[in-house]
């Protein structure tokens, strides 16, 4: 399953499709361009819990995050608690692309050169 709905979304639906490993293929919330590879399921990507559910109960081997602010929000983390395999940062890890001060705060406490900003 891929959650999402862009163009980043759309070509990891488009080339998974592709793959003879690939059996069903779900999109949720997805979007009319990838109803042509994949099944979308009517469920918003805030919908945590009733992803992992709808995970769960069709048996779905991979779930794959697109959006940043699911991960950011913790999707990756109720994936993971409920033992379902899921392919993205938790939301410690999010938090370095969600947050620039929480970026520029980190890479200055290791020693990771980066720009200056205001």
């Amino acid at each position: 399953m891929v959650i999402g709905s862009g163009a980043r979304e759309h070509a990891l639906v488009w080339k998974m499709a592709q793959s003879p490993q690939v059996t069903k293929l779900y999109a949720a919330p997805g979007n009319p361009g990838m109803a042509e590879c994949a099944e979308c399921v009517p469920l918003a990507m805030s919908q945590f819990d009733d992803l992992a559910t709808f995970a769960e109960k069709n048996g779905i081997d991979l779930t794959v995050v697109g959006p940043e602010i699911p991960l950011i929000e913790g999707i990756v983390d109720i994936f993971r608690q409920r033992g379902l395999k899921v392919f993205g940062p938790d939301s410690a890890g999010a938090a370095l692309e969600g947050s620039k001060a929480f970026a520029k705060e980190f890479m200055a406490s290791a020693g990771i050169p980066s720009a200056e900003s205001s």
